[in-house]
């Protein structure tokens, strides 16, 4: 999908100076093989007769937390010449930034970016959703940090409103920062149906909070502490994103699909059994640990992350013991026209 957007607006445009955005990057890996997918498929097009005097322009975006110190080292190895292979005809010149904000906020000028990226980023919510916190001592959902069976019908209606309102500002946003003909392909979590309460991400969150429930009866965490805690996500069905994609008459979507991954990253089976649940559940929990770490620990402190990590393991295990469970991801293309 990202390299359709790409060829599409480098054909339509054929812009001199080409900027790209990848939206809520990591430390890690993919961040720098985007990069370098980007960069090949520019090579193949000025092979195919393409403006090779094209300059491409990468901003790598994500919060201020984020460890962008080994993100640029990342970088510094990933630029040194390459003289041999594909990436020896005709090499773009291409310039690598860091931009540490909120992707809920302006960016960039004006119609300024030509492909916005994000992947596995926007479940995430710009807060907690409004109007759960204490009211005379009563927490409206307590004992929960996100939506499960026991989830009120206003408690839910609360975090739909506020994946609304973010991802309403977020194509708002986006609109004004991209040029006419420019892209976005965006991926993240999302659920399979319309049942709110059967979200794929209902269970793992729901072993979250078990764990911290464990906490709490080995008096590790302080009870109302938990009963305040509320995890700032939301995972979408289908559509729901369609519907607020054509509510806000800003982008022609010419994609949005829905597939299935194991819970394990690891796993690539398509049996229905988990073959070494011990395995699966470190992957599992190595996996969550980083997405959930500093919100366990400014809400918490630092003193329980090992061992809520170990309680989160095991009841993780006990899962995969009885089900294996999938992510669904949703996977968009989008453009302004």
């Amino acid at each position: 999908m990202v390299e359709n957007a790409i060829k599409e607006v480098y054909t339509a445009l054929l812009p001199k100076i080409m900027t790209i955005a990848d939206l809520g990057c990591s430390a890690g890996p993919n961040t720098l093989l985007f990069i370098s997918s980007i960069i090949s498929i520019i090579v193949e097009q000025c092979k195919s007769g393409g403006d090779a005097s094209v300059e491409l322009q990468f901003f790598l975006n994500d919060l201020p937390g984020n460890d962008f110190n080994e993100l640029f080292r990342s970088i510094e190895k990933f630029k040194r010449p390459n003289t041999t292979g594909e990436m020896a005809h005709l090499p773009p010149l291409y310039y690598i930034m860091g931009l540490p904000e909120s992707y809920y906020n302006r960016l960039f000028p004006r119609e300024s970016v030509h492909l916005f990226h994000s992947s596995y980023c926007l479940h995430w919510r710009s807060q907690e959703p409004e109007g759960l916190e204490a009211w005379r001592k009563t927490y409206l959902n307590e004992d929960n940090i996100y939506i499960t069976k026991t989830t009120t019908p206003f408690v839910v209606k609360q975090f739909q409103k506020q994946f609304h309102k973010d991802f309403s500002l977020f194509l708002k946003l986006r609109h004004e920062e991209l040029v006419h003909g420019g892209q976005m392909v965006l991926i993240f979590l999302g659920r399979k149906n319309e049942d709110v309460y059967s979200g794929d991400l209902n269970q793992l969150f729901g072993l979250v909070a078990r764990s911290l429930q464990s906490l709490v009866l080995k008096g590790l965490v302080d009870k109302e502490k938990l009963q305040s805690f509320n995890l700032p996500v939301y995972g979408p069905s289908v559509g729901e994103v369609k519907e607020l994609v054509m509510q806000s008459h800003l982008f022609n979507m010419d994609l949005i699909k829905q597939f299935e991954m194991n819970w394990d990253p690891f796993d690539d089976s398509e049996s229905d059994d988990v073959e070494d649940t011990a395995r699966s559940s470190m992957n599992i929990a190595k996996f969550t640990r980083p997405a959930l770490k500093s919100l366990i620990v400014r809400h918490f402190g630092e003193t329980i992350i090992d061992a809520w990590f170990t309680e989160f393991m095991s009841l993780v295990a006990e899962h995969l013991e009885k089900e294996k469970t999938k992510f669904t991801t949703i996977v968009m293309s989008l453009k302004k026209e």
